[in-house]
């Protein structure tokens, strides 16, 4: 069998750098080559929204993909590095309305050993029209437009990729141990705006930086160990929205024993409840 042929990752002119991160190469065993994506780098390696959104953009492109997506669990086992990731995705089992898969991502290391950095669980499947009501009303927020941008000059990579606008609970400006609580609200839009979609909302699920730092004042070492998110909405509604700005909301509930979860929410532009998440978070002094 001849393997499909296409550019090189991320070699598109003019392409927005959420789909240059985005483009995964069908190999001959089914599984799908990228690469880590400069444009969303972390501190040590990819912001972790880019790599839930290449994992699921594993599944959508997949051939034997049933229905869109509903929801997505990852787990990050270990670091991605730069280079060249591996993504093979598989559906366990179909069947009338819903689709189950697992997902993998992993690289090579120095010796050639393939090593497996993150895995995944993604459910998709064919809604129906029926009863539908958001019990979560979208919280009251002045127009994104009379928000102050956040400024990210010389801010990390990622952060280049999204205009956002904080309206509570900004990244403190001193780490004096003084101590808050853990809601931040903000409207974010990817920068260079992009209509929304399934990836894209799914990499603007981990746009929050970690909720211990505004708790407590300080910026301890802190990583998401496994975050879940759900999609509420269809495809037609993430069309409407196109690319205007959503309300992201996100607070913790507890910080115990060197873990806290994160519980977000993500509106459109009219108040409909477009995903929710919710992470575990590692953290230490």
């Amino acid at each position: 069998m001849n393997t499909p042929q296409a550019p090189e990752p991320g070699t598109t002119p003019g392409a927005h750098p959420l789909d240059m991160a985005l483009r995964l190469i069908p190999e001959h065993d089914g599984s799908a080559r990228g690469v880590a994506p400069a444009a969303y780098w972390n501190m040590v390696g990819p912001y972790g929204g880019i790599t839930v959104a290449q994992m699921l953009q594993a599944v959508l492109q997949h051939p034997e993909r049933l229905g869109d997506p509903l929801s997505i669990t990852v787990n990050f086992a270990g670091p991605v590095e730069a280079g060249d990731v591996r993504i093979e995705a598989v559906p366990v089992r179909t069947n009338r309305s819903t689709q189950h898969w697992t997902v993998s991502m992993g690289q090579r290391d120095a010796q050639g050993a393939f090593v497996v950095s993150t895995t995944a669980t993604v459910i998709t499947a064919v809604r129906r029209d029926t009863f539908s009501v958001d019990d979560l009303p979208r919280p009251a927020m002045p127009d994104p437009m009379r928000c102050e941008r956040f400024d990210t000059r010389g801010a990390m990579e990622w952060l280049q990729r999204y205009d956002m606008r904080v309206v509570q609970g900004a990244i403190p400006k001193t780490w004096d141990d003084s101590g808050h609580e853990s809601l931040s609200q903000l409207w974010v839009r990817d920068d260079p705006p992009r209509p929304l979609d399934f990836v894209a909302l799914s990499a603007l699920c981990d746009v929050f930086y970690p909720r211990v730092w505004l708790r407590r004042a300080r910026r301890v070492p802190a990583g998401t160990v496994g975050m879940t998110i759900y999609f509420h909405a269809d495809a037609a509604q993430l069309a409407r929205q196109g690319d205007k700005h959503l309300l992201a909301q996100a607070s913790a509930q507890a910080f115990r024993n060197g873990f806290f979860d994160q519980t977000a929410q993500l509106w459109d532009s009219e108040g409909v409840l477009l995903a929710t998440s919710h992470q575990i978070v590692y953290y230490k002094e």
